[in-house]
């Protein structure tokens, strides 16, 4: 009875620990870490809002191009023209009632 163990060997006790706690620090790594799960989601969403705002930015310069070409030399928009005299410089005409 002196050749039978009732518990494992040292040895193999600290392989298994050493397996666990890299095992464990991997699984971390890969949900928290810098390029792990959580962070791909957050980036997924920065980059959806991004783009969002990119495509009201392009929508937004799109009209300020149209504008200015509409009040360009070559092409003299009139309605364009008497909107923009009444919105920034506060112009009416001689017949016309303003009401506030």
């Amino acid at each position: 009875m002196s050749g039978s163990r009732k518990r494992p060997a040292l040895g193999v006790v600290v392989y298994f620990a050493i397996a666990f706690s890299l095992a464990t620090y991997f699984t971390f790594a890969a949900v928290q870490g810098d390029y792990g799960l959580f962070r791909r989601i957050q980036v997924a969403a920065e980059a959806d809002v991004l783009n969002r705002e990119r495509a009201e930015l392009e929508r937004q310069l799109a009209e300020m191009q149209n504008k200015t070409r509409r009040l360009s030399d070559d092409y003299l928009d009139p309605d364009l023209l008497d909107e923009q005299a009444r919105s920034v410089l506060g112009l009416i005409l001689a017949d016309e009632i303003v009401i506030r």
